[in-house]
C-alpha cells in the first residue's frame, strides 16, 4: 500500500509533467518546394525545437507519466533506460526536475556529444560494448537498484495517447492543414522504438485522414525485413542480415514490441551512406542542421517524391527533423 508521502510525490510529479505538456508550444513546421518535382512540396516539422532538443521529449514525458501512475516510480526511485541517445537526454532532463536519479544504458559507440548531454543533467551513463546487450544491462540495473526500467522499446506505443492529448500526429496534421489546406499525401518517419510510426499510423486512421505512412529503416535493421515478409515482399539475403544500426536513434537489431507493422503503408531500406549524404544536404534543401536519422527521413521523402511524380500525383510530403546536428559534430568530420 502506498504511503501518503508516495501519493503526494506522484501527484506533484504528474502535475509537473502535465504542465510541461499543456504549456508546450507546437514545434515549427516549414514548407519547401522540390526542384524537379512540380506540384510536390515538403513539410518539415522541426522536433529539435523541444527544450531537450529532439522528438524524444514527448516520449520521455509519456513514459514517465505512465510509470508514475502505474506505481512503478516513487520518491527517490532510480530510473533506468536503454537508449541510443535522444530518449536518454530527455529522460535525464525530466528526472532532474523530479529529483530522481537516472542511469542511461547505451552502446559504447554512442556519440561523445550525446553522452556529455546526458551527463550534463546529472545522470550517469553505463556503456556496453555490445549494442544488443543494453536490454539485459538495464534489466540487471533495475533488479540491483530496485529501480524502474522505463523500457521505451516495449512501452513507447502504449504510453503515448495516439488519439490526441498533445501527440505528434495531431499537431503535425493540424499544422499541415493550416499551411496547405489539406492533410499531407504522405508522412515519412523512421523507426527506433516504433512508437512514432505507431502513433501516427493509428491517429490518421482514427481521424479519417487520407495521409499514408512511409517508414524508413537503415541498413541492418530488423524492421524492414519483418514488414516486407508480412506484406509478401521478397527480401534479399543481404536485407535479412541484421546488426546494430549505425544511424543513431533509429534501426534495431530486433523487432521491438512497440513496432506496429499493420499501420505502415510503405517501407524503404536506406543505405547508411545515403543517410549521411542527405544529413549534409538537408542544410541546403531545408536550412536544417540535423542528425543522421533526419537524413534517413529525407532519403525516404525523395523516394516518395519520385514515385508520386511517376504516377502523376501532386501534394505534400511531411517529415520530421528529429534532432540537431550539433549532437553529431564528430560524424561530419569522420565521414
Amino acid at each position: 500500500m502506498s504511503s501518503t508521502a508516495e501519493r503526494t510525490f506522484v501527484a506533484e510529479a504528474v502535475a509537473f509533467l502535465r504542465r510541461d505538456a499543456d504549456t508546450s508550444v507546437p514545434t515549427p513546421m516549414t514548407r519547401h518546394s522540390l526542384d524537379g518535382f512540380p506540384g510536390i512540396e515538403v513539410l518539415v516539422k522541426d522536433e529539435s525545437a523541444h527544450p531537450t532538443g529532439s522528438l524524444k521529449h514527448r516520449l520521455a514525458r509519456s513514459l514517465l507519466l505512465s510509470a508514475l501512475v502505474n506505481g512503478r516510480i516513487g520518491p527517490g526511485t532510480p530510473v533506468i533506460e536503454a537508449s541510443s541517445g535522444s530518449t536518454a537526454i530527455s529522460e535525464a532532463h525530466f528526472c532532474r526536475e523530479l529529483g530522481l536519479p537516472f542511469v542511461a544504458v547505451m552502446s559504447a559507440s554512442t556519440s561523445p556529444e550525446t553522452i556529455r548531454l546526458v551527463e550534463s543533467y546529472g545522470a550517469r551513463c553505463e556503456l556496453v560494448d555490445d549494442a544488443t546487450a543494453v536490454y539485459a544491462a538495464a534489466e540487471r540495473l533495475e533488479r540491483e537498484t530496485g529501480g524502474c526500467y522505463l523500457d521505451q522499446f516495449t512501452y513507447a506505443e502504449r504510453a503515448t495517447d495516439w488519439r490526441a492529448n498533445h501527440n505528434l500526429a495531431e499537431e503535425l496534421l493540424s499544422q499541415a492543414r493550416e499551411m496547405t489546406g489539406s492533410c499531407p499525401a504522405w508522412i515519412v518517419v523512421g523507426a527506433g522504438t516504433g512508437g512514432t510510426s505507431a502513433t501516427i499510423g493509428r491517429h490518421v486512421r482514427y481521424c479519417g485522414s487520407e495521409s499514408r505512412l512511409a517508414v524508413v529503416d537503415p541498413e541492418g535493421s530488423a524492421f524492414y525485413p519483418h514488414w516486407a515478409e508480412l506484406n509478401g515482399i521478397e527480401v534479399s539475403d543481404e536485407n535479412r542480415h541484421v546488426r546494430p544500426s549505425r544511424i543513431e536513434g533509429i534501426g534495431r537489431a530486433r523487432v521491438e514490441p512497440s513496432f506496429v507493422p499493420a499501420v505502415v503503408d510503405r517501407m524503404f531500406r536506406i543505405p547508411d551512406e545515403e543517410s549521411f549524404a542527405w544529413m549534409r544536404e538537408n542544410r541546403t534543401l531545408f536550412g536544417l542542421d540535423a542528425g543522421p536519422s533526419t537524413g534517413t527521413n529525407t532519403a525516404g521523402v525523395m523516394r516518395i517524391a519520385r514515385q508520386m511524380a511517376e504516377a502523376g500525383e501532386t501534394g505534400a510530403i511531411a517529415t520530421l527533423a528529429c534532432d540537431s546536428g550539433e549532437r553529431y559534430a564528430g560524424l561530419f568530420e569522420e565521414r
